[in-house]
């Protein structure tokens, strides 16, 4: 029978990361300047980034070299291992071979680590004290705070109100780490101040605490702002994913017809799907890419293409993403990573050119998935991730009916073990599948400015 496992040794830990911007087939708009909406230069940024993540951020260089100490502490758990679910294709009965790439191997379990180690490293070479943050679920913040506490940084996470209230052990994780966590919206910030004026019992968003993590940034000078997903720098440093996969692939013999990756500011499935979409613009491959995102965040499926901020409180860069419009706040589901407004530029460009194709789930049918893989495969998944089980699974179904021995790749981008509230809620039948209509989307894309 053939191996289930592939795994690389660390020698095989990627030496640069892949920038994809050079090879796409069309030009990515530039940032707007959120006061003037001209383009943003590299000014614009110097008060939340260090020189190095700007530089990172607008190169057109196709390979960034990874310095070698981060590539050292990469060594902790990379490479990250790939395995064949033999065990899932069974229960499918489906001739189609699924495989995963797990980076729920990292410290804080799961892919953020990736950029986190990099964005701490380049902090500290720039004499940053402190670098601050926002979180959703918490991957992203037990991340950096793991890296700043590694590399001997102070840490501030601004974690959004829900998450903080479903999810204290990722709360306590940080704090371990040494990181100083707020819920948020806070009373720290004037942001969370006028939210909190408006609607003192407010869940929180992404948007939100992200605007209070630039404001504490911005207001003391020893320290910078860490952003987990969308901007180009981030998915640049989670190509490391895709790299390895692609070396994994040739060790199983195969080559994938789809990969599928859960999307919610874009960074995990741009790691594992940039170096194939470079295959297909480049190589000459074929294969299908497959963003899967909420149904109660729906922004590449529902969302428009214009210029947004980043953040609720309109202090970021205007980009041309897939929007929700910044004012609005998703629901709480579980899958707190993937409750943002916005998508990565990038991201949102290949979808609007037709490069990536992107699907909806509500979150009772990806619980439901989640549950079959941890049953079959023995890995209880990140809500988060179970939206992308849940399109591989349908994705298998498909090739049983026509009858085809499809190659299926997905990125299992962390592990659930902080989530097991979320897997009783679903057990005990108390999820709720929520849905935006047309009519409320626009309204809170109406308040876009232009």
């Amino acid at each position: 029978m053939e191996p289930r496992k592939f795994p690389l040794d660390e020698k095989a830990i990627p030496e640069s990361w892949y920038n994809i911007v050079p090879d796409l087939p069309f030009g990515l708009e530039p940032p707007l300047n959120p006061a003037t909406r001209e383009p943003a230069g590299p000014g614009d940024f110097a008060p939340i980034f260090p020189e190095e993540i700007i530089r990172q951020e607008v190169t057109t260089d196709r390979y960034v070299p990874i310095p070698e100490e981060v590539r050292e502490t990469y060594a902790l758990w990379r490479p990250t291992p790939l395995f064949r679910a033999r065990r899932l294709e069974k229960a499918l009965g489906t001739p189609a071979h699924i495989y995963y790439k797990y980076e729920g191997t990292s410290p804080s379990g799961s892919h953020k680590p990736n950029t986190a180690v990099p964005q701490a490293f380049y902090n500290k070479q720039e004499g940053v004290r402190r670098l601050t943050t926002e979180t959703g679920a918490g991957q992203w913040g037990s991340s950096l705070s793991f890296a700043c506490g590694a590399l001997g940084l102070e840490c501030t996470v601004y974690m959004v109100r829900v998450s903080y209230d479903q999810k204290p052990y990722r709360r306590i994780m940080m704090q371990t780490y040494g990181a100083t966590v707020h819920a948020s919206p806070s009373d720290l910030t004037q942001a969370g101040r006028d939210v909190l004026a408006a609607d003192p019992e407010s869940s929180g968003s992404l948007g939100i605490a992200i605007s209070e993590a630039v404001e504490d940034a911005v207001k003391h000078d020893d320290a910078k702002y860490a952003l987990g997903s969308v901007l180009n720098h981030v998915l640049m440093h989670q190509t490391v994913i895709g790299e390895e996969a692609l070396k994994q692939m040739e060790l199983a013999g195969e080559y994938p017809d789809v990969v599928v990756g859960c999307v919610g500011g874009g960074s995990n499935f741009g790691g594992v799907a940039f170096p194939f979409i470079r295959e297909n613009l480049k190589g000459g491959k074929d294969t299908r890419i497959v963003a899967v995102e909420p149904a109660s965040c729906p922004t590449l499926t529902k969302g428009r293409y214009v210029y947004d901020f980043g953040d609720t409180a309109a202090t970021t860069p205007m980009m041309k993403m897939y929007t929700l419009g910044h004012s609005f706040v998703p629901s709480g589901i579980h899958a707190g990573g993937l409750r943002y407004h916005g998508d990565s530029p990038i991201v949102s460009a290949l979808v609007h050119e037709g490069l990536v194709e992107a699907r909806a789930y509500p979150q009772n049918p990806t619980f439901e998935a989640g549950v079959m893989f941890a049953r079959t495969e023995g890995i209880l998944p990140a809500p988060e991730v179970t939206h992308a089980i849940k399109a591989t699974i349908d994705l298998a179904l498909e090739a049983k009916e026509a009858g085809e021995e499809k190659v299926i790749l997905f990125n299992l981008c962390g592990h659930g073990h902080f989530d097991l509230a979320a897997y009783e809620a679903y057990m005990a039948g108390r999820l709720v599948d929520l849905e935006y209509s047309e009519e409320e989307i626009d309204r809170a894309v109406a308040q876009i400015p232009g």
